[in-house]
């Protein structure tokens, strides 16, 4: 059904609250590869869903066909390591840290799932695009200008920064549902400044 709502791919956490073993992981991720013909990417994000996804259960998800690859929030860097390792290339890598971008495509990452890219699209696309050309050190440097901004885009929980700033930007994205309530003032002014210093206001 989700490909008739056109979705071009999936992105699948990991169970939250009941957690489960390794194995329970492979088959929980085994079975709704099975139930789409829709790509899947993992997201492994324990800071939201209270479990890490091992590498040995990513390496073993990756042979299944609809799964292509994972969006790596964990920052274990010798995990993430490992599984590229034992991939062999078969895991596409995404980073789901905008801070940690240059991090993960040095580890053979294709790119990032960002939350900077809603407000300065541009220089996201940049840091990606002067690493794939070669220039590491430009990467590198578009990746440090932006770590004051991915602060404050992270100073409270994600999406209340992003729709906030984007909100400031003119966009007109709304307001937060519940439970998300609206960012802090003080919060919000020093994400402004963030934003100005940047230059995207």
């Amino acid at each position: 059904k989700y490909e008739k709502m056109g979705a071009d791919a999936l992105l699948v956490i990991s169970p939250y609250y009941n957690k489960t073993s390794k194995s329970g992981l492979v088959k929980h991720f085994i079975q709704i590869a099975d139930s789409v013909e829709t790509s899947i990417l993992i997201y492994n994000i324990p800071g939201r869903t209270g479990i890490n996804i091992p590498y040995e259960v990513m390496e073993e998800i990756s042979r299944h066909k609809n799964i292509v690859g994972v969006k790596e929030a964990s920052g274990n860097f010798s995990a993430i390591a490992t599984l590229m390792s034992l991939s062999d290339g078969k895991v596409d890598l995404y980073s789901g840290h905008d801070d940690q971008i240059v991090t993960l495509l040095s580890l053979g990452g294709k790119g990032v799932i960002s939350v900077l890219s809603n407000v300065a699209p541009r220089q996201t696309h940049d840091i990606c695009a002067s690493y794939f050309a070669g220039d590491v050190k430009t990467s590198a440097a578009l990746q440090l200008k932006a770590i004051p901004l991915i602060t404050e885009l992270f100073s409270e929980v994600n999406p209340i920064p992003v729709k906030a700033a984007m909100n400031m930007m003119g966009k007109g994205v709304g307001p937060l549902r519940m439970p998300l309530t609206e960012m802090e003032p003080q919060n919000q002014e020093k994400l402004k400044k963030a934003m100005t210093a940047y230059g995207i206001l």
